[in-house]
């Protein structure tokens, strides 16, 4: 990607993304390997007049070599001046960008324990600012940056410079940069998804069937006062539209916790804390997870499962067209923020608040009571399959179709 195309990425980051006004600041989290775009996203950001621009820098090489030489002991203590930071943030109410460039299989043979260690640790010690991301009361984005162990796994038969080139042509199009007017592009894409979330929220859905050849037989239940969300979201305290997930295609909701019966099988390799887990299925009674499997990866998904009480439950639903602009590309991106988005999904783990009526000003406890799951964990796994069949079941007895082969009805 040339500085022109990386410019028009990043000032899309910044105007569509978490849509930064003058005078807020905006914080970036991002590996050392994007500087480009961290760089450019700095600029925009600076143009369109934020007050200050601060950026958490990572590097996966390191953070490896912690989680090989380190003690469980020593990966479960996380500083307490991270904590504070993040909550100097939300003091400052800044906008908060996340920028992905990670090998999908970075922490390959790594002791999924120490993984899982640190993962729950992280996850408490940031748990206050996650709950201000997820229920919009900070605006933020995620997007991804190109690098060549990430090429490799996509294109493994490709020398690493065509590979990379090739990536940075693909994420292009998913995200619209091949448009003549990417914003213009978003916006109008947007449209068209609002106008599905506005068909599901009006049919007032008790229950879904999902049901393919892979097996999948599950119905999922939906709490009263359920809200369909997707493309521009608005942020609670402010309600300024930003959009949270850069390429987006999804609708998505939460489903009641307690509601989920029967068996969903994976359509899609899930990549997650740099391992790969696969060909797994999930069993479901009451809402809680009580068995499950997998060829590959069964201890990395056993450990995710394991994490917390609410990581036994579902906390997202989201719909997506096999005929997404992503699933038409042919290829696994091996990043859930793409391939998510080429397949109708289930997330494991945490809820977004938003999506229940008054829900973005809601304690974890009254969320809980309404039905909604709460956990360290949020880990989104594909099931759309080109076969896939999804009628809805609504509270005046109604069944209506949501999908056919693997796609919107309408």
């Amino acid at each position: 990607m040339n500085k022109k195309q990386l410019d028009k990425y990043s000032k899309l980051l910044i105007k569509i993304g978490v849509n930064l006004q003058k005078g807020e600041m905006l914080v970036i989290s991002a590996p050392i390997l994007a500087q480009d775009l961290v760089r450019s996203a700095v600029k925009q950001a600076y143009k369109c007049g934020a007050s200050n621009v601060d950026v958490l820098w990572s590097d996966d090489e390191i953070l490896k070599l912690g989680y090989r030489y380190r003690s469980k002991k020593n990966l479960a203590d996380v500083p307490e001046w991270i904590t504070m930071q993040r909550e100097h943030y939300i003091d400052k109410k800044v906008c908060y960008l996340a920028i992905s460039a990670s090998d999908p299989e970075v922490f390959k043979g790594i002791n999924s324990e120490k993984l899982a260690i640190s993962r729950r640790a992280n996850g408490k010690a940031l748990k206050k600012f996650r709950e201000h991301t997820s229920s919009n009361k900070i605006r933020w984005a995620i997007a991804s940056y190109p690098n060549k162990a990430w090429a490799k796994k996509m294109f493994p038969d490709m020398p690493s410079n065509l590979g990379v080139k090739r990536l940075w042509e693909y994420i292009s199009k998913t995200v619209r940069l091949d448009t003549e007017d990417p914003i213009l592009a978003w916006q109008q894409h947007q449209e068209k998804i609002v106008s599905r979330c506005n068909v599901l929220n009006n049919a007032k859905i008790k229950s879904f069937k999902f049901v393919n050849s892979l097996g999948t037989n599950l119905t999922v239940g939906m709490p009263q006062g359920y809200i369909f969300c997707g493309g521009a979201e608005y942020g609670v305290l402010d309600g300024v539209p930003f959009t949270a997930n850069i390429p987006t295609e999804e609708v998505f909701s939460c489903p009641h916790k307690d509601k989920v019966n029967g068996r969903v099988y994976s359509s899609m390799p899930l990549c997650v804390n740099g391992n790969i887990v696969d060909e797994f299925w999930l069993e479901f009674k009451d809402g809680r997870i009580v068995d499950f499997g997998a060829k590959v990866g069964y201890d990395n998904l056993r450990d995710i499962i394991n994490t917390d009480e609410g990581s036994h439950y579902l906390g997202e639903i989201a719909l997506v067209g096999y005929n997404s602009p992503i699933r038409n590309l042919n290829t696994l991106f091996y990043k859930t923020l793409f391939d998510e988005n080429a397949s109708c999904h289930f997330a494991i783990g945490s809820c977004y608040p938003t999506c229940i009526e008054g829900g973005g000003n809601m304690t974890t406890e009254e969320l809980l009571e309404k039905g909604l799951n709460d956990s360290l964990e949020h880990v989104d796994f594909m099931i759309g399959t080109k076969d896939l069949t999804i009628t809805a079941e609504t509270e005046d007895g109604k069944t209506i179709t949501v999908f056919s082969d693997g796609d919107w009805v309408f």
